[in-house]
């Protein structure tokens, strides 16, 4: 195994230093920071495009990452531990690992649309940790992929990632400009024998979420965490539905909607199946 050795602040190590907080960057490098266990084993799991496996030079490694570094074919970096600490985003030292991951194409076409097709669309989020809580909760409750819209917060940020707890992973996320890529989307599945239903998550919405079927193919539009969604993306919602609140709080954070309409539609789901 032939190990790069970075102990100094080079223009490697800042040009990864740069991807933890520079979104333009980390763009034009296709490119994105992996930390902690479970989201790099997540990564390895499903096959992600894994470019460097950075390791801490000063110290014997653990099981799991002696055979990540054995059998993943990315490039090795042993790293001091005082750099690695600073990619890593941990007060208490440096890591074990840090991977480095290429960005996959942002094409609708990743997410299948099939007859039991549930997703979710994220219309303008400004909190990446939003966006990776909702890429969790889509993933724990069986959905096939996540739409960011907009001008928005980076799927790719490492509180996204860290959010996902390796979720991001799991299923497609891809970012479009706005809700007309993904109305002609739609309508391209439509074409094909999909009839996709948009439910959308509103406080003033007309339909109880419990009282709506969710059972067949839906996208779930989750609006901006301020200003809910926008104008256009309500016109190409079919349906608003609002989530019965009894205590003070006038409405929920994005991602705890999201998560509420994403667990009824999973319910809805099991129960149609153990009718059947």
């Amino acid at each position: 195994m032939a190990v790069q050795r970075i102990t100094t602040r080079n223009a490697r190590f800042q040009q990864w230093q740069a991807h933890l907080t520079n979104r333009n960057k980390r763009q034009r490098a296709e490119e994105f920071l992996i930390q902690g266990v479970r989201p790099i084993s997540q990564a390895v799991a499903h096959g992600w495009p894994i470019r460097t496996l950075i390791f801490d030079v000063s110290r014997p490694l653990t099981r799991w990452a002696n055979e990540l570094l054995r059998d993943v074919p990315a490039e090795k970096v042993a790293m001091a531990p005082e750099l690695l600490a600073e990619l890593g985003g941990k007060d208490e030292g440096a890591p074990e690992l840090v991977a480095v991951a290429r960005m996959p194409a942002d094409e609708l076409s990743r997410i299948e649309i099939g007859p039991d097709f549930l997703g979710v669309a994220f219309d303008r989020p400004t909190s990446p940790g939003n966006i990776g809580t909702i890429v969790r909760s889509a993933d724990s409750f069986g959905a096939g992929g996540v739409v960011v819209t907009g001008h928005a917060a980076d799927v790719y940020d490492p509180k996204s990632v860290r959010a996902s707890t390796g979720s991001l992973f799991a299923l497609p996320i891809v970012r479009v400009p706005g809700h007309r890529e993904v109305g002609d989307w739609l309508a391209a599945a439509r074409e094909r024998g999909r009839p996709v239903t948009v439910v959308g998550t509103d406080e003033r919405g007309e339909r109880d979420v419990a009282h709506f079927d969710l059972t067949g193919p839906v996208l779930l539009a989750v609006g901006n965490e301020t200003h809910g969604l926008s104008a256009a993306w309500r016109d190409l919602c079919d349906v608003l539905v609002r989530i019965p609140m009894t205590g003070s709080a006038s409405s929920l954070n994005a991602a705890s909607a999201a998560s509420v309409v994403l667990y009824e539609a999973a319910r809805q789901r099991a129960t149609a199946a153990s009718d059947d």
